[in-house]
Parts: C-alpha cells; sequence; structure tokens
C-alpha cells in the first residue's frame, strides 16, 4: 500500500477537499456550545458597534447642531455605556475563544499521534520523521492560530459588514449600491484568487516539512558526518532544502499579501463614492450633515473588516493547507487488518508459510512462493547473502508486513486473525537495532508487558534472577534504576541489546525472534545469552538471524534464504558450503 503523505494526487487533492472541509466542522462540533454562545456575545457587540454611528448622527442634527448641550451629554454617557459593555464582551469572548482553540490544538494533537500508533511500519518506512513532526507542531499550531485568534474577528469582520450594508441601504439607497459595489468586485477577486493562495501555503508547508526531515535526519547521524568528514554533503543537502523553503516561503508571502493592498484601493474607491455623492444629496437637500458623518462611519464599519479579513483570510487559507496535510495521516487506514478468526488446525506447527509472496512497494519481489514449517520447541537459524530476505521473513513472522500473496500460519490460525495484543504476547522480537525509551532499565523493561506492570524493584529482580538474567544486570552499575536517555551515548549499543533481550525474554513469548540480536555483544556475553535461551521453557521455538557461525551452529534447522526463495540446508556444513558457493559465484 502507498503510504506516502508527499506523493498524493492533485486531482485527488481537490476531489477530498470538500469532504475534509465537512470533517473539520464535525471535529468543532464538540466545542459547539462555546462557539454559540461566543456567537451570541459577537451578536451584542456588533449590535452596540453598529449602533452607536447612528446615534453619533442623530447628536448631530439633533442637539450639536441646535447647541443643546444637555442632549450631548445624554448621548455621549449612552456611547460610553456602550462602548464600556462591548469592551466586556470583547474580553469574555477573546478567553473563549482562546480556550477553544487550544482545547483544539490539544485534541488534534492527540488525534494525531494515536492514528500514527495505528499506522504500519511501512508508513514510516515512506514518510520521513521530520515531515511528520513538522505535521503535529507547525500545521496544527496554524490551525490553533486561525481558530483561538482569526476566527472570532473573522465572524465579528462578516457580521459588521453585514450590518453596516444593512445601515447603508435602509439610509439610501442608490448612495449605498454606490458604496457596496467595490465590495461585491472584491469577492469576485477573492473567490479567484483564493484556490491559488491555498495552494502556495500548502507547498510552504510541505517544503518546511521537508526542511524538518533534513535538519532531523542530519542531527540524528552527525557521528557519521563526522566520521567521515562529510559536513560538506550535509551542508549542502541542508542547503537545497533551506533554499527550498525560502522559495516557497517567499512565493505563499507575495499572494499573501495580494488581499491588503486591492482590498484598501476598493475601501477608499467607496469612501470617495460616499464623500462626492453624499455632498451632492446636502446641496439639493435631500441629505443632512448627520446622516453624512454616520454614513462614512457605516462605510468605515463595512471596509475596515474587509482590510482585517485580507489577513484573516490568508490566516484561514493557511489553515485549510494544514488541515489537508494533518486529513491525510487522519485518513489513513492500516492494511494489517485484523480478519475474522476460523477453526485453528489441530496439531499444526507454530508457523507456517503456504506459498507466500512479498514485495515492499515499487520494488521486485523479495520472497516468491516461500512455503517451510516451524515446530515447537525447536531453533531455527535463517543464513544467506546481505538483502536476501533474512529480516524480510523474520518481519512476516512476526507480523510487521502482510505477505503480497499467500498466508502465514501462527498455532495453525492465519496469524492475520490474532489482535495486535494476542500477537504480541505470543511473539518477542529483538531488533537489529534495539530502541529504548527515556527513563530507566525497569521501564525500558516492562515495557508493553503487563504481568510485570505493577512489580515492586525487589519483585523485579527476583524474576530477572529465575530467568537467568542476573548476568546481564549486573552489567549496569545502578542496576534497574541505571538511567537511559534515547539518543545518548551513555548506554553502549551492546547494552542496549542486552536491555532489549531482557525485555522479550521476559514476556516468556511461543516465538521468539532474534534479528541479529548480538551483533554487538563480545563473546562471553554471547555465551551468557546462549544460557539463557537454554533455560527458556521448552515450548519457546527460537528463530535467529546472524552472521555469526558459533550463533548457529547448534540450531535444529538452518534456512538459506536468498533471491528470492527459502531451502532447508540441512546440517551446519551444508549451510556453509551454500553460503561459499553464493560468495563464489557472485
Amino acid at each position: 500500500m502507498n503510504y506516502n503523505l508527499n506523493n498524493t494526487d492533485k486531482t485527488e487533492q481537490k476531489s477530498t477537499s470538500g469532504k475534509r472541509l465537512l470533517k473539520l466542522l464535525a471535529y468543532i462540533k464538540a466545542e459547539h456550545k462555546d462557539l454559540l454562545r461566543a456567537f451570541c456575545i459577537m451578536i451584542v457587540s456588533q449590535s452596540l458597534t453598529l449602533t452607536a454611528p447612528f446615534v453619533i448622527g442623530y447628536t448631530i442634527d439633533h442637539y450639536v447642531q441646535s447647541k443643546q448641550f444637555s442632549g450631548i451629554l445624554l448621548c455621549s454617557g449612552i456611547l460610553l455605556g456602550m462602548y464600556l459593555v462591548n469592551f466586556g464582551f470583547s474580553y469574555w469572548q477573546s478567553l473563549m475563544m482562546g480556550g477553544v482553540g487550544q482545547r483544539m490544538l490539544y485534541n488534534l494533537r492527540n488525534a494525531v499521534f494515536v492514528k500514527l500508533q495505528e499506522l504500519p511500519i511501512a508508513f514510516f518506512n515512506q514518510n520521513k520523521t521530520g515531515d511528520l513532526i513538522s505535521r503535529i507542531n507547525n500545521d496544527t499550531d496554524k490551525m490553533n492560530q486561525f481558530f483561538s485568534q482569526s476566527l472570532v474577528q473573522f465572524a465579528s469582520g462578516i457580521m459588521s459588514m453585514t450590518g453596516a450594508g444593512i445601515f447603508l441601504l435602509c439610509i439610501n439607497v442608490k448612495l449605498g449600491v454606490a458604496t457596496l459595489l467595490p465590495g461585491f468586485m472584491l469577492l469576485v477577486f477573492t473567490r479567484l484568487i483564493s484556490p491559488l493562495v491555498k495552494s502556495k501555503n500548502a507547498a510552504n508547508m510541505k517544503s518546511t516539512g521537508g526542511l524538518s526531515a533534513e535538519i532531523q535526519e542530519s542531527l540524528s547521524n552527525f557521528k557519521v558526518i563526522i566520521a567521515f568528514n562529510r559536513r560538506d554533503y550535509f551542508r549542502k543537502r541542508f542547503d537545497q532544502a533551506n533554499q527550498q523553503s525560502y522559495r516557497t516561503a517567499v512565493s505563499a508571502g507575495l499572494f499573501n499579501n495580494i488581499f491588503t493592498p486591492v482590498f484598501s484601493f476598493c475601501s477608499q474607491m467607496a469612501m470617495l463614492a460616499v464623500l462626492v455623492y453624499g455632498i451632492y444629496l446636502i446641496s439639493v437637500g435631500q441629505f443632512t450633515v448627520g446622516l453624512l458623518i454616520s454614513y462614512l462611519s457605516y462605510s468605515n464599519h463595512f471596509y475596515n473588516p474587509i482590510r482585517q479579513l485580507a489577513a484573516l483570510w490568508t490566516n484561514f487559507q493557511m489553515a485549510m493547507a494544514g488541515w489537508d496535510r494533518i486529513s491525510q495521516i487522519l485518513e489513513l487506514e492500516s492494511d494489517l487488518k485484523v480478519i475474522p478468526a476460523g477453526p485453528a488446525k489441530e496439531n499444526a506447527p507454530l508457523i507456517s508459510f503456504n506459498n507466500v509472496n512479498f514485495r515492499y512497494p515499487g520494488s521486485k519481489d523479495i520472497l516468491r512462493n516461500v512455503s517451510f514449517n516451524m515446530e515447537r520447541g525447536k531453533t531455527y537459524a535463517l543464513v544467506g547473502p546481505t538483502g536476501g530476505g533474512k529480516t524480510t521473513t523474520a518481519s512476516l513472522i512476526a507480523r510487521l508486513y502482510d505477505p503480497t500473496a499467500g498466508e502465514v500460519m501462527l498455532n495453525g490460525r492465519d496469524i492475520r486473525s490474532y489482535t495486535p495484543e494476542e500477537r504480541a504476547t505470543q511473539i518477542g522480537f529483538i531488533l537489529q537495532e534495539p530502541f529504548l525509551f527515556s527513563g530507566t532499565i525497569q521501564e525500558n523493561i516492562i515495557y508493553g508487558n503487563a504481568r510485570y506492570a505493577e512489580y515492586t524493584t525487589a519483585q523485579l529482580e527476583e524474576v530477572i534472577a529465575k530467568a537467568g538474567l542476573d548476568t546481564l544486570l549486573e552489567r549496569f552499575e545502578e542496576g534497574l534504576a541505571t538511567k537511559v536517555v534515547s539518543g545518548n551515548d551513555g548506554i553502549s549499543l551492546g547494552q542496549k541489546q542486552l536491555i532489549a533481550f531482557m525485555r522479550a525474554v521476559l514476556r516468556d513469548p511461543d516465538l521468539l525472534v532474534l534479528d541479529e540480536a548480538t551483533a554487538n555483544i563480545d563473546t562471553v556475553t554471547e555465551q551468557q545469552l546462549e544460557a539463557v535461551l537454554q533455560k527458556l521453557p521448552a515450548h519457546t521455538t527460537r528463530v535467529i538471524i546472524a552472521h555469526r557461525l558459533n550463533t548457529i551452529e547448534n540450531a535444529d534447522e538452518i534456512f538459506f534464504v536468498n533471491n528470492g526463495e527459502i531451502a532447508r540446508a540441512g546440517s551446519f556444513s551444508h549451510a556453509m558450503n551454500m553460503l561459499l558457493h553464493h560468495e563464489r559465484s557472485s
């Protein structure tokens, strides 16, 4: 399945944009109460704001011109009260919408991270970590900024424009039409240019994700950069990503700022029309000075929000571009589905491959029509040249991937019928490059193991001793309390493999897969690990992938994996002959 987020067809993006907007509306439904309160406050606030120009015009026509100072003071007091009430409502509204934005940010990031945990390894193989981090941090923050800051201003501006437009038309229809005409021109202009603005912002977010991915990759592999003295190579790659980000940012900035000057020009044209036509109406006795001042104020209430909307609309387009990138993740589904469990075959082998084919997306077949069985309690070794398919076979056994064709059976049942929890309790996997979480050794050992989650340190040490793992734990001065920092060199790769080994063995799995688990361990420690493996329950099946000959020489059965095929190698010497024959022929 194609999980590449940056390789989506543009026509497909256009067809899903409407659906994604509906999903966003459904997503914010949980905040409908606060949004409704904010909307009601907004109505009251805008009503007070739009009433003020009428009060000012009335005061000029009835009290200022006739010099009735008591009426002027009364109207001034009314205006002051309206402004104070409006201030209180505006502050209350900002608090509510700030909470809405922060809750949305929290829920969005949580939803994206939960979705990432549901996706298979194939997804992470096809997407860069830095880009995913950018989507979780940067893109969700764009949406937070819009909902916590811009949405209220956006809705308030629309309401102000609507109310002002109604007042303009009610006061004088002809003058109102002349005033509003530039606004309709802006509407057409915005409609035409918005898709381009959104696409430019989407391209900028994509390049920002690429830059983040480049930085993450360079910092993660900095030791390699230093060892090979290739700062120039990574500096060049970073410069290319940085230039791409710069070009898209400039392009997005140009289109983001195109609204402001156009909106300002139309606003000025409208104000000029009001002045010219309004003064003419006053000269023929059809208008008053107070009404003209009110009219100018209403024109400002119509066009000032338009100028603000120029920036707010840009924020909206950025938020929608961010939502599109977030939606790409939220819409994905894992291809590792759990299927209904059929009847289990009696006396079946622990693992069976039945005519299995497998290929990675965009590559040739790694395995072709492979069939074999693995019995309970035996030790199996997978040998073969690098790139022959050993790790792929082990990954299929642990259902990190599903075969392209054929089926993998576990205990006589299709392995796809097991839930992830059931499968994890039966299969232990020690990876070639073990990963540890920041914390203590104890926290890493009991990770994902509910059986020992509530154990005290003393109880866990007793379990470790019974499993014969105490000699490995003695390698760490502080024992289970030893601190582990992800990405830190305080613990060697060999020590990490020891911790991963203890973590897997304590799960007491039916099947234990060791993918080069002793590659970074000295011979003495390897012998200790072998002794631990011998203490495993009799029913535990071991699958070992290793290049060291002494690691596999005691295996009950050896499989030779190469060129899409898995063949029984028979004895240890026969397996070595097959390897030597392959090396000579290649």
